[in-house]
């Protein structure tokens, strides 16, 4: 079956969808984009991720190509269009086609709206398959990793690194020896003395949405924890370490730079929290807009 994807209102094969070449997506990286996980035949966090849609949009004073519940309605059609009830879709909104220049265009241009889908690997059920390794990187990105912008490059380069060595996930190291997050997650540890730590959100950290639904679980479940950064030794000395994302859910980190966490194993609060966050991605926990609560096109709401 053809992948179809909605380019500027049409849905094509994707094999014929194309931009213009003076879309500012491509010239300058104008632009930014958010994913969320299909699973079971719905959408998870979707608020949390619309919500963080809406702030990057006002933080890059980008416009609006349609409204939330337009938006869902073309993200269940590409959904279904690709069959996909496990995986993911992506939109990506630039600020346009213009000439290019490095100003803003003339207002009123159109923003540009990309979505595609594609099928993943169902919720993992093995935390100790799932769980994985990890290498420290310098973290060389811009000042303003709060925005989820395209501009990837330098996680681009980390995530290369960590391909090249055999591991899952690069995680960032500041230039004040302290951890960030990783090329593409929210990092986790349980360090020490025991506590449950992650760094607070600042501008050098996107607020993950499974961060957010994963400390809302926690308040749910009185699973004390701290956002307090940590510096780059207590981290080779946490208990446990693990990471956050739409697509990487709670993923157990169980060796770093080639050395062992913990006792080389998924911990007791990885393991909780694994558990906890499998049970809201099946739908113990009700978080869809009103605008998702009816069924369309095949594509079944966040329970």
């Amino acid at each position: 079956m053809s992948r179809i994807a909605y380019v500027n209102g049409r849905y094509l094969p994707q094999r014929d969808a194309c931009v213009n070449i003076e879309d500012r997506g491509y010239q300058f990286g104008d632009g930014i984009y958010e994913v969320l996980h299909i699973h079971d035949g719905h959408f998870v966090d979707t608020d949390l991720h619309l919500a963080r849609l809406a702030r990057s949009l006002r933080e890059m004073a980008l416009a609006r190509p349609m409204s939330d519940a337009a938006l869902l309605a073309v993200l269940r059609e590409v959904a279904r269009r690709n069959r996909v009830t496990e995986g993911i879709v992506y939109m990506q909104i630039t600020r346009g086609v213009a000439r290019r220049d490095h100003a803003f265009p003339r207002a009123g241009t159109a923003p540009a709206l990309v979505v595609t889908a594609r099928h993943g690997n169902a919720f993992p059920r093995d935390i100790d398959a799932w769980a994985a390794g990890a290498i420290t990187v310098t973290d060389i990105r811009w000042g303003r990793c709060d925005i989820k912008s395209v501009n990837l490059l330098p996680n681009v380069l980390a995530k290369q690194k960590a391909r090249e060595a055999g591991v899952y996930e690069a995680i960032l190291i500041d230039a004040s020896g302290n951890v960030t997050e990783g090329s593409s997650t929210t990092v986790w540890a349980v360090d020490a003395n025991g506590v449950l730590r992650t760094r607070q959100l600042d501008d050098h950290i996107l607020p993950g949405c499974t961060r957010a639904a994963l400390a809302a679980i926690l308040a749910e479940n009185a699973v004390a924890f701290e956002e307090r950064g940590l510096s780059e030794t207590e981290f080779r000395a946490a208990r446990e370490v693990f990471l956050t994302s739409a697509t990487s859910f709670v993923k157990p980190i169980v060796t770093l730079d080639g050395a062992t966490v913990g006792d080389g194993k998924p911990g007791p609060v990885a393991r909780r929290l694994f558990a906890l966050f499998a049970r809201h991605a099946d739908g113990d926990a009700h978080n869809s807009l009103s605008a998702c609560t009816a069924p369309a096109n095949g594509m079944k709401p966040h329970r």
